[in-house]
Parts: structure tokens; C-alpha cells; sequence
């Protein structure tokens, strides 16, 4: 096989690696919540000012 033929094979092969990795991680990855937004008493601080 030439060079360029090998090279673009491997070329291929590593993107398709870090595609299937990235699209992994984002996959499994679970988002996180902030504390103040997942405490009742910033819910709370938000109703009790809008009244």
C-alpha cells in the first residue's frame, strides 16, 4: 500500500475513535445542578419577594 493510503486510514480511524469517545462521555454524563437551584429556600426568597 502507498504511504498516503495508510495515513489516511489511520487517520480515519483516530477521528472515529475520539467521535465515539466524545459522543460516550456527552452520553453518560450527568448534568449538574447548582445548590441554590435545587434548595427550597431560594424557591422560597423568589415567591415571598413577589409578593
Amino acid at each position: 500500500m502507498k504511504y498516503e493510503t495508510l495515513m489516511r486510514q489511520n487517520l480515519f480511524s483516530a477521528c472515529r475513535l475520539v467521535c465515539v469517545l466524545v459522543m460516550g462521555a456527552m452520553l453518560t454524563t450527568r448534568p449538574h445542578v447548582p445548590d441554590v437551584a435545587s434548595s427550597q429556600t431560594s424557591l422560597q426568597v423568589v415567591v415571598d419577594s413577589a409578593d
